[in-house]
C-alpha cells in the first residue's frame, strides 16, 4: 500500500520501506512469541515512583534515569508491566536516543493490587490524562510523546481523540492495537490465538483473586474460574466493575477505531496484518483515519512482533528503532533547565 491512497482529508496507509519479516519465524505466532520470550533485550536501570490518584487509588511508575530529557509516555498491554519484553525494548532505546521514558502501570499490573474495587481497561484513559497533567506540573513543560502497545494502544488512540486538538503532546505511536475490542474477541476465541486468550484470561482471574482477597468483592460470590473467555470474563468482570451496562456496551464505547478521525496531532500507527489478536477486517481504512495520522501496515509480523530480517535487527529491535526514528523526525525540544 503507498501514499497514492492518502487523500488531504484523512491519512495515510503505507508500508514501512525497510522491513522485510524474518523468514525463518514464518506465520503470525511465531514472531509473536518469539518477539515477547526468546529475544535478547538491552536494560536500563529503571526508577519507581508511585503516584497518588483524586479518587484514593494508586498507579506507579516506572522511569528512566534521565529527567532532563524530553518525557515520553509508555503504556503496556494487557496484563503487561515494565517487565514485559517490548516494555523494557523500547525503555531502553528511549533512555538511549535520549529521552526520559515514562511507563505508566495500569492500576493492579506493577506487582501490587490497586486499592479500589476496579482495575482497569480498555477505554480508560482518565490515568493517562492524569499523569499527563502531573508531568507537565512537575517538569513545567507538557510530555514530548506517548507510545502504546496493544490494549495501550488502543487507550491511547482514544484519549488523543477525545482531546483532539488539547491533547498536549507533539506526537504518538501506537502499536499492534485492537481497533475493534469485539472482533478482537472473537479472533482470540479461535484457532491457535485460543493460547493468547487463555493466558491473558488467566492473569485476569488470580488478579482478581488476589484483590478480593481481602476486600469484598461487588460482584458477589462470582467464580471468575469459570469465565473462560474475553467475552465472558468482560461482561461478568469488566463491564460491571466499571460502570457498563454489559460487555456489549464497554465494547462498543471502548474500541478506539471510532474515535480515529478526531485525532489531530502526528500519529503514527504500526500494524501487522496477520496480527492473530486483530482480524484483517478491524484494521482501519484511510478514510478513517484523522489527517495527521499514517497507519503503516506490514504483511507479517503478528502481534508485537514485527521481527526484521536486516542483519542489525536478527534481535528483533526494527519495531524500536522504528519508533525511535519517528520520534527523531520531529523538533524535540529542549526542557526547562536542560
Amino acid at each position: 500500500m503507498s501514499d497514492a491512497l492518502a487523500h488531504p482529508a484523512h491519512g495515510r496507509l503505507r508500508r514501512p520501506e525497510n522491513f522485510r519479516a524474518l523468514r525463518w519465524l514464518p506465520g503470525p505466532h511465531l514472531p509473536t512469541i518469539w518477539a515477547s520470550e526468546f529475544r535478547a533485550v538491552n536494560s536500563v536501570n529503571l526508577e519507581f515512583e508511585r503516584l497518588e490518584l483524586p479518587d484514593g487509588d494508586f498507579v506507579d511508575l516506572a522511569t528512566t534515569p534521565n529527567k532532563l530529557a524530553p518525557a515520553v509516555i509508555v503504556l503496556h498491554g494487557l496484563e503487561g508491566s515494565h517487565q514485559s519484553s517490548y516494555a523494557r525494548a523500547i525503555l531502553a532505546a528511549l533512555h538511549g536516543a535520549g529521552f526520559w521514558g515514562v511507563l505508566l502501570h495500569f492500576r493492579g499490573c506493577s506487582g501490587e493490587p490497586n486499592r479500589l474495587a476496579r482495575t482497569y481497561h480498555s477505554g480508560d484513559t482518565a490515568d493517562l490524562a492524569y499523569v499527563v497533567q502531573w508531568l507537565e506540573a512537575r517538569t513545567g513543560v507538557a510530555p514530548f510523546a506517548a507510545i502504546g502497545y496493544s490494549l495501550g494502544g488502543n487507550v491511547l488512540l482514544k484519549w488523543l481523540a477525545e482531546e483532539n486538538a488539547s491533547a498536549r503532546l507533539e506526537t504518538a505511536v501506537a502499536v499492534s492495537v485492537p481497533f475493534d475490542l469485539a472482533a478482537c474477541a472473537d479472533r482470540l476465541n479461535e484457532g491457535f490465538s485460543r493460547i493468547y486468550q487463555r493466558r491473558l484470561v488467566k492473569s485476569m482471574q488470580d488478579k482478581y483473586l488476589l484483590k478480593f482477597k481481602t476486600q469484598a468483592s461487588p460482584l458477589g460470590r462470582l467464580d471468575v474460574r469459570q469465565l473462560k473467555t474475553f467475552w465472558d470474563y468482560d461482561d461478568q468482570v469488566t463491564a460491571p466493575l466499571h460502570g457498563f451496562r454489559d460487555v456489549h456496551d464497554y465494547y462498543g464505547r471502548s474500541s478506539s477505531r471510532q474515535y480515529l478521525s478526531d485525532i489531530t496531532i502526528p500519529t503514527l500507527i504500526l500494524h501487522a496484518r496477520d496480527d492473530p489478536f486483530v482480524p484483517a477486517h478491524a484494521i482501519p481504512e484511510a478514510t478513517e483515519l484523522g489527517a495527521h495520522t499514517a497507519l503503516e501496515l506490514v504483511a507479517h509480523g503478528g502481534h508485537v512482533g514485527f521481527v526484521s530480517n536486516q542483519p542489525r535487527d536478527h534481535e528483533g529491535h526494527w519495531l524500536e528503532r522504528r519508533i525511535c526514528s519517528h520520534l527523531r523526525s520531529l523538533n524535540v525540544p529542549r526542557r526547562n533547565g536542560s
